[in-house]
């Protein structure tokens, strides 16, 4: 299967594949080409949707099976009011009203702000869309693709491809704690027995 997948392949082979995948699943490539329209220069389409996209695909899966919604993640400092980002939410819910699962929107400059209180933890402001993209919770997920064109992607994967190509779960400890790490793991685990889930310690 890892061969197959493009497991340790340079990385723009593994980038040309996790393209062919995405833009396979129509809904996925529908979203990525309507996306420049909400506005926002800085944003990516990422984590769950792209990743279990490319677990159901290894898998032999429905292509939906397991994808409770789409993450279409941003970056605007201007404006760090929750009206601002409400209106993008809204203009994204009209705007890929035809997705076949919830649209997830979030402005990254902003998550400080809700974060503790959800849980738990004070984090810092992140500068960058990138650096909220490198503090998502395993190396596989850290992930985000726009089209910087037509047919021209632009694929964003800090620990790079290896572990979403060789399913492998892997905690990326810049931010996430052990508890929410595990339980994670352990519900991705349930719907795809495929998964490797490394332990936290390791």
């Amino acid at each position: 299967m890892n061969e197959c997948a493009g497991y340790n392949r340079d990385i723009t082979a593994q980038t040309e594949l996790l393209w062919s995948m995405v833009s396979g699943q129509r809904w996925l490539s529908a979203m990525l080409e309507a996306a420049p329209s909400l506005g926002q220069h800085s944003y990516y389409l990422g984590a769950g949707c792209i990743v279990q996209t490319v677990w159901n695909v290894l898998s032999g899966y429905d292509p939906l099976y397991g994808i409770e919604d789409a993450d279409f993640v941003y970056y605007d400092d201007r404006d760090l009011s929750f009206e601002a980002e409400d209106r993008t939410v809204r203009k994204a819910q009209a705007l890929f009203a035809d997705a076949p699962v919830r649209i997830d929107v979030k402005n990254q400059a902003r998550v400080h702000l809700w974060y503790e209180s959800r849980f738990g933890y004070p984090i810092r402001p992140y500068r960058t869309l990138e650096e909220a993209i490198n503090s998502w919770p395993t190396t596989a997920t850290c992930v985000g693709i726009r089209l910087d064109g037509p047919g021209k992607p632009s694929v964003y994967a800090p620990y790079g491809l290896n572990d979403l190509f060789g399913m492998i779960v892997r905690a990326n400890k810049t931010q996430i704690t052990q508890d929410i790490y595990e339980r994670k793991a352990a519900k991705w685990k349930a719907k795809w027995p495929d998964l490797t889930i490394l332990p936290w310690d390791q």
